[in-house]
């Protein structure tokens, strides 16, 4: 079933997520399913459960739209186990649609957190999947690459978005 995206500025997006308690659970397998069709159909190359209006630490990602079935990422309470570089590249959110901005990511992280089996996994990601994990934990930590702006940069998104909402394209 493909579920809304919430949009930047709706609350559950700006609070830190708690971890899964059991990976077993079916709603959990179903969220699962849900946020891979909700990806590939909006399309994105990954998805925070807080964006689809569940605040638990569960993100997917496939930086091939689905070409690859071997490249989706399933990662249920994730942590950063190493962060370093650094990568500067454009990059936009599906809650944060037609906006686009130079963010500075790691240029290389390595993850821990489960499987959609419960097994624990690690994996290393350089470049664009390196942005992505950052990118999708940031969402689970309650930020928006939005909120990683500084400046004139964010002022401008930011009163945009304040402009659409207002005469409610939003």
């Amino acid at each position: 079933m493909i579920r809304p995206i919430l949009r930047y500025g709706e609350s559950l997006l700006h609070r830190p997520a708690t971890d899964v308690a059991s990976v077993d659970a079916d709603d959990v397998q179903r969220l699962v399913d849900d946020m891979v069709e909700t990806m590939y159909a909006a399309p994105g190359v990954g998805l925070a459960a807080t964006q689809v209006g569940v605040p638990i630490r569960l993100f997917v990602i496939d930086l091939s739209l689905g070409r690859r079935t071997s490249d989706l990422i399933v990662m249920i309470n994730p942590v950063f186990i190493e962060r370093d570089g650094m990568q500067l590249e454009e990059e936009g959110c599906l809650s944060v649609p037609g906006f686009n901005a130079t963010v500075v990511r790691p240029a290389r992280v390595v993850v821990r957190g489960l499987d959609r089996s419960g097994n624990e996994q690690t994996i290393e990601g350089r470049e664009l999947l390196a942005r992505a994990f950052q990118h999708e934990i940031d969402h689970l930590d309650g930020m928006l690459f939005v909120d990683r702006l500084r400046g004139i940069k964010k002022e401008l998104i930011v009163r945009k978005i304040h402009k659409l909402k207002r005469s409610g394209r939003w």
